[in-house]
């Protein structure tokens, strides 16, 4: 898969991750995607609500020591 942006968002806790992923998916074409990673715990929940309210595809989500990767594409 074709990573075209990438974020770390470490550190940052509700609702900072999903204004910035927000604010980087803007910058972002139709179809293009991006990476997050995150620590606050509660960006899991976040991004699937944020996923299902603004039509933006959660490719993938997965922790990874302490640390969430999630793939988001632009619709």
């Amino acid at each position: 898969m074709q990573i075209d942006k990438e974020i770390d968002l470490s550190g940052l806790n509700c609702p900072l991750p999903v204004l910035r992923t927000k604010k980087a998916l803007a910058e972002l074409q139709s179809g293009q995607v991006l990476k997050i990673t995150a620590t606050d715990p509660a960006t899991p929940k976040d991004f699937e609500a944020f996923s299902r309210q603004t039509g933006n595809a959660l490719l993938s989500s997965e922790a990874e020591g302490g640390k969430f990767i999630f793939v988001m594409q632009r619709k």
